[in-house]
């Protein structure tokens, strides 16, 4: 049986909540595993592993994602 491979996202901090997240709880580390995709939203885990959120996938007012 294959293993599944695990899907990353990178993200860039918007707001000022974010930034505090971005800062305090993900190391500065813009890498995230996608935990879930649904409905236009994807759940993440920082690399960290210490902050998990849900983010609209095309525009959220927190998070950008980094192509």
């Amino acid at each position: 049986m294959k293993a599944l491979k695990t899907e990353f996202m990178y993200v860039k901090p918007k707001s000022l909540q974010a930034k505090n997240r971005f800062v305090n709880m993900m190391n500065k580390l813009h890498s995230c595993r996608v935990k879930n995709r649904k409905d236009g939203k994807v759940f993440l885990e920082s690399i960290s592993g210490k902050y998990f959120f849900t983010m609209n996938e095309n525009e959220d007012s927190h998070w950008e994602v980094i192509v």
